[in-house]
């Protein structure tokens, strides 16, 4: 009998373990925007039954954080603003290698082993409408002197989306535009919403390498404030989400990854005008077929892109 009441009540330890087990809370720490990861950890909960516990900021800030913790890492899932996250940690071995059965419609530069997009943002010109300047049509516009101390750019150091264009620049020779930019005034302010309020207050006409599902969102809530695609090209920024090695939870990890893959989670990726990484949700906002890209092939490493920046506005 005594035997049987050790089995009996051991059994039930083991079998409370391995329901607070099944049910461990997953980490994630995402680059903006906040409403998106907030409203996607709150389905996946109800979905699954499992907590999804939140970090939200710019990239700088959420690549801060993880670089802080490498020791002792946190963070189960990351999403970043820029793919070059993806292409670095798994250069590093970071990742863990899954590929969700939701990614079948994920065009392939959109996934990577360790990495898919949770959705793309295009990178562009926020002009203010009521600003009393010509609309502009180019990145080369916003160096002319109708804007002359008019425009503003988010850091790339902070931005992932604005990181990637000036990556575009310094690959295809264009950094004499940033230098324009600068000798015309233009002001680095901080992250993307630092520099669209100067725009969208009327303090300033324009934001160059501006975000364009921000801009649409600002424009949905009755905001004089237009986003246009240059016609020399401009550069997407895939937001990968990824699974890091080091997590603890990998099986409820990948149940998230597969919840923002489904149809649930990418229509509230199309909620915040971002483009859906699956091609079979439809979406009334310009899509990657819809851009001229600039290529991002051969561009210098990060520290040497953010360094050439930096020269040129110190």
């Amino acid at each position: 009998m005594e035997t049987y009441m050790r089995s009996t009540t051991l059994a039930i330890v083991m079998g409370l373990l391995a329901s607070t087990a099944a049910h461990a809370d997953v980490t994630v720490y995402s680059a903006g925007p906040g409403a998106l990861i907030k409203n996607l950890a709150k389905g996946f909960t109800a979905k699954t039954g499992i907590k999804a516990n939140i970090f939200q900021a710019t990239t700088g800030k959420v690549m801060a954080r993880l670089e802080a913790e490498a020791a002792n890492p946190v963070a189960d899932v990351v999403v970043s603003a820029a793919w070059g996250t993806a292409t670095d940690f798994a250069a590093k071995g970071l990742l863990l290698s899954y590929e969700s059965p939701n990614a079948k419609t994920v065009p392939d530069f959109l996934k990577m082993d360790g990495a898919v997009a949770q959705g793309v943002a295009g990178i562009c010109i926020a002009w203010n409408s009521k600003s009393g300047t010509p609309k502009p049509s180019d990145w080369s516009d916003l160096a002319k002197p109708a804007y002359k101390d008019l425009v503003t750019l988010p850091d790339p150091a902070a931005s992932g989306g604005t990181f990637t264009l000036v990556e575009a620049f310094a690959a295809n020779g264009m950094n004499d535009v940033l230098q324009g930019l600068k000798d015309n005034g233009a002001i680095v302010a901080g992250a993307n919403k630092a520099a669209l309020n100067p725009v969208l207050q009327g303090a300033k006409a324009t934001v160059f390498a501006a975000v364009d599902y921000i801009t649409m969102g600002a424009a949905a809530k009755g905001e004089s404030v237009e986003v246009i695609f240059p016609k020399s090209g401009t550069v997407v920024a895939p937001r990968p989400i990824m699974i890091l090695k080091s997590s603890q939870n990998q099986d409820d990890a990948k149940k998230f990854i597969d919840y923002v893959l489904s149809d649930e989670g990418q229509n509230e990726v199309a909620k915040v005008h971002l483009m859906p990484s699956r091609t079979d949700i439809k979406v009334d906002r310009p899509l990657i077929g819809d851009l001229k890209l600039l290529s991002n092939d051969g561009a210098p490493a990060r520290a040497d892109v953010l360094a050439g920046f930096k020269k040129i506005f110190n």
